[in-house]
């Protein structure tokens, strides 16, 4: 009786924001990729017409690198301004300004072939950057602000479901039969605006976030209304006191800055955590995973022009594995169990696991015939595993265990580390695997050892408890540890 059939406006939210949100980061993510040959076509047939001259393929490769890597660029950014724009403006009109934000980005997209711009093609790939890095933030925050608490850990985990979703469908459209061909390539980069307008129109319908109205705005009687909205008629009088008891107990009303944030020691745990836990997803090793499965495919001799058939195999799989992540939660978050953590131990030993073996398959594949079909296997595990653990229970955790003033900073924080690290990958990994070739792996095997250990043995209880009421736990042991000190030194004295 207490499931998400229980709240239709709820699950209209989640659909909503997911496909305007989290959808555009995996859809950005793998719609680049059919299009590459046309755009650089374009910058050669561009710099012709206008130059008289054209590059060379290192200039053309090196213009196409920029190009792509302007998305983790302006997600830096994006990431950057979230915080501020979630604490200022609200979650809803955040969101409304990062739909208009998509939207223009989406129309430079797709009138750059007909205005012969790949100008106009890097401002939109930095714009979609800043739009996905925005939409994690505030997206993830709406959702879980808007959910019951007993739904709040199912729905934060559907960001995994959207990006996925959106990643295949980047795949699909991309395919040469639909939108990856000379013709409609520009659709292709565009496809999104249609998302975008859908947030747009349903915005008007849709209430502020209840924790912002009632903790930023002090508005008790518009939070209640907003409640009853999203979760129906009845007396919500007690989630609105715990809203206030988060609060009392942090003894602050206002929004916390990434800079007291990270000064702030009572929240130090989940600062440690979130630092740990958004620089290992990046450096996991899934870049590594998808770069070497074209490799695989050609040592397994299979024919090019399935590549990308296959692309869409492993997206298939992700999504599905995404799926299975979420579902278990929405059924046991009643239950006293620390499921969330569990998906992060499961998912970082499952990927720690498959990269030693990846590791000893793709240096054996040359010397037998069979091992290629080994590797392809290993690949399929290790995204399946990371869609079921890492990349399923990272994005939304920052709004499991901040409190209520510190979340848009941490979600900022959080984001604008990811994107750092992504930025950096994006342009230094083709000189890393030349180095290293597939030893390469071993550099991502550490992080995922490193995590999965640490949220193992030193991540609290965040899942059923309340965070001011784990903030409490933590000093109760500080002061347990300081008695026990004291009781040690003093009878060391005696003696």
């Amino acid at each position: 009786s207490s499931g998400p059939c229980r709240h239709p406006v709820l699950i209209f939210v989640v659909v909503v924001c997911g496909l305007s949100g989290p959808f555009h980061y995996g859809y950005n993510i793998s719609a680049m990729n059919s299009p590459s040959k046309f755009i650089k076509a374009l910058i050669n047939d561009t710099l012709l017409e206008r130059y008289n001259t054209t590059l060379d393929n290192f200039q053309v490769s090196l213009m196409w690198s920029i190009t792509v890597s302007l998305f983790s660029l302006g997600g830096a950014v994006g990431s950057a301004a979230a915080g501020f724009l979630l604490s200022i403006v609200g979650r809803k009109k955040c969101m409304l300004l990062n739909a208009i934000l998509v939207m223009a980005a989406a129309v430079l997209m797709l009138t750059s072939k007909y205005a012969r711009s790949f100008e106009m093609i890097m401002i939109g790939r930095f714009l979609y950057g800043m739009n996905a890095a925005i939409s994690l933030a505030a997206h993830t925050m709406y959702m879980t602000e808007c959910a019951p608490k007993h739904l709040k850990g199912a729905v934060g985990q559907t960001i995994i479901n959207f990006t996925c979703l959106g990643r295949l469908c980047g795949m699909l459209l991309g395919l040469s039969e639909l939108l990856g061909n000379e013709d409609y390539w520009n659709v292709l980069l565009g496809f999104i605006i249609i998302t975008a307008f859908l947030l747009l129109v349903s915005l008007a319908f849709l209430p502020e976030s209840p924790s912002f109205l009632l903790l930023n705005r002090g508005d008790r009687l518009e939070c209640e209304r907003a409640l009853k909205k999203l979760w129906g008629d009845g007396d919500h009088s007690g989630a609105m006191e715990e809203m206030l008891q988060e609060k009392a107990a942090l003894e602050t009303a206002d929004t916390v800055s990434v800079c007291g944030l990270i000064r702030d020691k009572r929240v130090r745990w989940q600062l440690i955590t979130l630092i740990v836990t958004f620089v290992s997803l990046p450096l996991s090793g899934v870049i590594a995973v998808y770069f070497y499965s074209f490799e695989v495919f050609r040592a397994a001799g299979l024919e090019e022009n399935l590549f990308p058939y296959l692309a869409l195999g492993m997206g298939a799989v992700e999504f599905v594995s995404s799926l299975l992540a979420v579902s278990p939660i929405a059924l046991i978050s009643t239950h006293e169990l620390k499921f969330f953590l569990f998906l992060l131990m499961m998912g970082y030993g499952i990927m720690a696991g498959t990269l030693v073996c990846l590791t000893i398959s793709l240096a054996l594949q040359s010397y037998t015939t069979w091992m290629p079909y080994v590797s392809m296997a290993l690949i399929f595990i290790f995204i399946a595993g990371c869609a079921m653990g890492p990349a399923a229970a990272t994005p939304p955790l920052p709004t499991q265990i901040f409190p209520h003033a510190f979340k848009s900073a941490a979600l900022s924080l959080g984001s604008g580390i990811a994107w750092t690290i992504l930025f950096t990958i994006s342009m230094s990994f083709s000189f890393m695997v030349e180095g290293m070739r597939q030893y390469c792996f071993l550099i991502f095997l550490v992080f995922c050892v490193g995590c999965g250990l640490f949220v193992t043995f030193k991540f609290p209880d965040i899942k059923n408890h309340g965070v001011h009421q784990v903030q409490k736990q933590k000093k109760k042991k500080k002061k347990k540890h300081a008695h026990t000190a004291r009781h040690l030194i003093s009878n060391n004295l005696m003696k």
